[in-house]
């Protein structure tokens, strides 16, 4: 059974329809664990062994966030620069998040027709979670595909409860820890690996 950490940012939670639905139901979930980096560090001071510690007791790792101006919140960022340490995280010595499991999984105001390449954003949205995915192989985690719920503002409530359904069946599976990394990392989006099972 493993560990699932959730760190999430949102600098404005209270007014996203799509992140709330996402995460009405992972209190629910045994072994997984929420924690709002906003919530915590509204003055954006990380206790940094704080945040390792609790990264040391969990298996899985899930960055989630939305995707604003085609990255993370401040925060977010605020929170890799601080606590994925040269010497403790990456290095030759840096070894404390080794072969731990992290994906992302965020929203988008854009569709998915809008993060192909020619299409409005110009780029598939993987090809800007590239930092992210580089991140994790500095640490020598296993980078899974994003989970992804995009065009968040047409959504209508019952949408977004199927969204909601996805993401937790995910969060489950890897609570199991009956995952095939080789064949969840064929697919774009772990939305699409899921619509396999």
């Amino acid at each position: 059974m493993n560990k699932v950490l959730i760190l999430f940012a949102h600098p404005r939670f209270e007014k996203s329809r799509a992140n709330r639905a996402l995460l009405a139901g992972v209190g629910a979930l045994p072994s997984v664990r929420l924690h709002d980096l906003y919530e915590e560090y509204p003055d954006f001071l990380i206790d940094v062994e704080r945040e390792k510690s609790l990264l040391t007791e969990h298996d899985v790792i899930v960055w989630h966030f939305p995707f604003y101006m085609y990255g993370a919140p401040a925060l977010f960022k605020q929170w890799l620069d601080s606590v994925l340490e040269y010497g403790w995280a990456h290095g030759s010595k840096g070894s404390a998040l080794k072969d731990k499991i992290v994906f992302v999984t965020l929203t988008a105001g854009g569709t998915r027709q809008a993060y192909a390449a020619g299409g409005h954003n110009r780029y598939p949205l993987r090809e800007f979670l590239v930092p992210f995915e580089q991140t994790a192989v500095l640490c020598k985690m296993t980078y899974l595909p994003p989970f992804v719920v995009h065009g968040t503002h047409l959504l209508d409530d019952s949408q977004l409860a199927g969204q909601a359904e996805i993401y937790l069946r995910l969060l489950s599976i890897l609570v199991r820890g009956v995952v095939d990394i080789e064949s969840m990392t064929r697919y774009a989006y772990l939305n699409d690996w899921l619509s396999t099972d």
